[in-house]
Parts: structure tokens; sequence; C-alpha cells
């Protein structure tokens, strides 16, 4: 059955409202679209609240601070990741609240280690990325992490089934050699795909391991992180698809007929004051390559339409997010209706 999720950020401040309504919601969907509900994150609560934030708050053994030019590796944790860890708890306790009498799978967004690593710095020196010792230490501190994080959110809600997704934006940047160091004036050194592929595989393998019964990375808009997430042993990838063309789509269904699931994160629904939100041509961004490559209609059943920003950035407020989902469902029932008829 097609079902449809989000990526996690959330606007606002509220975060027990954001919960509630994104619980309510995907739960209440039309009998051929599954809804999975997800864990959210509110970005707009300060640094703690974004996905680095949170991430850097489930490493286990390693210490940041908040620096001049963002978040930093340090000897000890300073105040700003106690923050980050009392805003995960609120988050905690707002998905027990929302979670209460519920049964049935539970999206939980993370940040993936290699773009961990590209968006902090060393306690003296350029990002993380660039010391291979310190990619390594963050991948397994946030393996760690992750699993205990996984734990804490079968405590909150005993009913949920984990679905991890772990959202990697900066996987194609940092594995083609493109990211700027800190001076700006040169790029770091790519990291090689195995390697990368070996990191992510870390905490894909954690978060299995801590009862997540699915594991999907997100690669963002870039086709090229397809060979490391399909050697990190994820059981799919997420990829923004109206981004994607002839070539990508083709690599996609080498990935998909290979056993890998597809999350297809569309973008926004447009619409006009005649016709309204128009979810058929949402719908298409996926449907139209998929049939083009010649991927089986019948395997459209398989994938989870994907709504909200990319990672790191926020609808314009708490209406523009519900719209969102709701447009993703209508998305859905569309393509249910071209598998079923």
């Amino acid at each position: 059955m097609i079902a449809v999720s989000g990526t996690g950020t959330w606007p606002g401040s509220e975060v027990l409202e954001a919960q509630s309504v994104v619980v309510g919601d995907l739960t209440d969907t039309p009998a051929e679209v599954e809804g999975l509900p997800f864990a959210v994150h509110l970005p707009a609560r300060g640094p703690g609240a974004t996905l680095v934030g949170r991430s850097l708050a489930m490493l286990v053994d390693l210490a940041a601070e908040l620096g001049p030019h963002g978040w930093k590796l340090s000897d000890r944790p300073g105040g700003d990741v106690t923050r980050a860890r009392s805003l995960l708890r609120e988050d905690l306790d707002a998905l027990a609240v929302a979670c209460h009498g519920y049964a049935g799978p539970l999206v939980v967004p993370v940040l993936g280690p290699v773009s961990l690593a590209a968006g902090v710095y060393l306690a003296r020196g350029d990002r993380a990325l660039a010391d291979a010792g310190a990619v390594r230490e963050l991948a397994d501190s946030l393996a760690e992490g992750v699993g205990e994080h996984l734990a804490a959110v079968r405590r909150a809600a005993p009913g949920a089934v984990p679905q991890v997704l772990v959202h990697e934006p900066l996987l194609a940047q940092a594995t083609a050699g493109v990211l700027p160091s800190f001076s700006g004036y040169a790029r770091l050194r790519a990291l090689p795909g195995p390697l990368a592929a070996e990191r992510v595989g870390a905490v894909v393998t954690a978060a299995r391991g801590a009862g997540a019964s699915t594991v999907v990375v997100h690669g963002g808009a870039a086709w090229t992180t397809l060979p490391a997430v399909r050697a990190s042993g994820a059981d799919g990838i997420a990829l923004e698809v109206a981004g994607l063309d002839q070539a990508a789509w083709e690599r996609v269904a080498e990935a998909v007929e290979g056993g890998l699931r597809l999350w297809a994160h569309v973008p926004p629904q447009e619409s006009s004051q005649c016709a309204g939100p128009d979810a058929v041509g949402q719908a298409r961004t996926l449907t139209a390559p998929w049939r083009a490559v010649g991927l089986p209609v019948a395997g459209l059943d398989d994938v989870v339409l994907l709504a909200g920003p990319v990672a790191g950035e926020a609808p314009a407020g708490p209406d523009d997010a519900r719209g969102a989902l709701a447009g993703v469902v209508r998305a859905g029932r569309v393509v249910a209706e071209l598998v079923h008829g």
C-alpha cells in the first residue's frame, strides 16, 4: 500500500501541539493510503533543536559547544548541548502524550554521521570531516546515541514501531570533495564512497539493533548518494524526486530492482484559484519517471511519499505544514488509483 509521511521538520515552538497534529492527521488517512506518523523537531526553538543540535545531544562520550561560527567539538559539554538535551527530553514527553494508545509505525528522523561531520568543527581546526579519526569517532558515538534514543522513543511510545529516517543532505558533497574548508579558499578532500558507506552503515546497524523495523537514508537531491546508501545496508533511499533527470531515474530503477525501497520526497503542490491544489501534478513527479524507466506500476505500492522541507529548513507556518501533509495524502490517493484502478 502506498504510504505517506514527512521529513520531521516542523515550524513554531509548540512541540506538543505539533506532535499531536502529526499523529492525528497521519492516523486518519483514507483506507487506500497508509499514514506513517513521524517524530517532529522544531528548529525555530534554537540551535539545539536543529538536526545538528539534536544529533550532538545524542552523542555518547563526545562533547560539543556552540562557537562563533557554529557547533564545534570540545573537551566538555557546553551549556548549549545541555539545552539541546533538554529539548530532546521535551520532544520525548510530547511524543508520549501524542502517541498515548497508538500502535503502529513511527518515523524517527536523525542526522547522519557524514553530514554531522561536515556540519560541525573540530575544537581547533576545520570541519570534523577533514579528520578521518574524528569522522570515525563521531559515527561510532552517534550510532550508540541513536540506539539509546530509539530505546527512549520506545519507552515514550510503547506501541510504536520505529522506522528511522537518516538525513544525509551533505553526503553527495562530502564524497565529491566540493565542501569548502573553514577559510573558504580550499575544498576538503573527498570522503571515499566505501568509507562513507561504512560510517553511515554504523548508524544503520545500530538503529536496526535498537528495534527499528526499517532504516532509510535520505540522500537529498543527488542520485550519486545511491552507491553509498546501498553499501550501508539501509533498507531504502529517500530522494527529492523533482530534481532527478532520466539518467538519475535509471540509477534509482537499478536500486529499486535490487531491493532498495524508495521514499520519494515530492515537491510542494502547485495551486491555482480555479483548480486548487494540484495533487495529480505532485503525484506525477513520481509516477511519470517511474513508468518511463520501465518500473512496474504495481511497485508504486511499496513507495513512501514524503512531504515537508529539505533537512534544516522549515515551512512558513503550522498551517502550511499541515496543508503539506494533507496534500501528500491526496497525492497518495492519486498514486493508489493508478496502481489499483
